[in-house]
């Protein structure tokens, strides 16, 4: 049972020290797109590959539109009269704490979130485009935004997440014809156990506890008026 207690803290503790890569590659091109994702820890030893299909939406496929009703009378589009609850000092205290507690909470997953953002290392970054709009005036504007997302892109990257590796982007202009294909391949890299901390931290979080709701009987003791 020694031996065995051992060999398991042994275990966990190689677990929580292991470093996962996430190896993503994304390519698309005109109407086709491809998305690899592979997960290797112990230096390829165990690996898992993960690749999504390829999913076309139809243009001329309908979409859902959900409109509300204004009307809760009869048929006729009577609207019916309905009581007007004012809302009491205590009601209002009551709101006011309870977006307080919204906030801190709110502020505190973004604390857990952002640190575990922190972790991730980023060690290789590659992003390359042919853009065409058949306009070569056209084209030299996309051209000029796309270089301001990317930009902003790895931007965000940097700030957030452990930026390791010099990004390699590229954007190449395409004047006498109309064309889009874009790659981006990258490398992030955290250790299993940062992980398994951050779960923890998310499942003490939402076990912390809800929001108080409104007590019912606020609205027993005082007399509502109605309009």
């Amino acid at each position: 049972m020694l031996i065995v207690l051992l060999a398991l803290i042994l275990l966990l503790v190689l677990i929580i020290f292991t470093k996962l890569t996430i190896l993503v590659n994304y390519q698309h091109q005109n109407d086709d797109d491809h998305l690899k994702v592979e997960f290797r820890i112990w230096f390829g030893l165990l690996k898992y590959k993960l690749e999504v299909p390829l999913v076309k939406v139809d243009d001329d496929s309908p979409s859902v539109v959900v409109k509300t009703n204004p009307y809760a009378g009869d048929s006729a589009g009577e609207s019916s009269d309905g009581n007007v609850e004012q809302i009491s000092k205590r009601d209002f205290k009551s709101l006011l704490k309870n977006r307080k507690l919204l906030r801190q909470r709110i502020y505190k997953l973004n604390v857990i979130v952002r640190g575990f953002l922190r972790k991730i290392s980023v060690t290789k970054f590659e992003w390359q485009t042919l853009i065409g709009l058949g306009d070569a005036a056209h084209t030299g504007i996309a051209s000029g935004a796309l270089w301001s997302a990317k930009g902003g892109i790895i931007g965000l990257i940097s700030h957030f997440l452990k930026l390791k590796a010099t990004p390699q982007i590229s954007i190449t202009p395409h004047f006498q014809a109309s064309v889009f294909q874009t790659h981006v391949s990258c490398i992030f890299q955290f250790r299993i156990g940062h992980a398994m901390l951050a779960g923890v931290k998310l499942i003490k979080f939402w076990k912390g506890g809800k929001l108080p709701s409104k007590n019912k009987t606020d609205f027993t003791n005082e007399k509502t008026k109605s309009i």
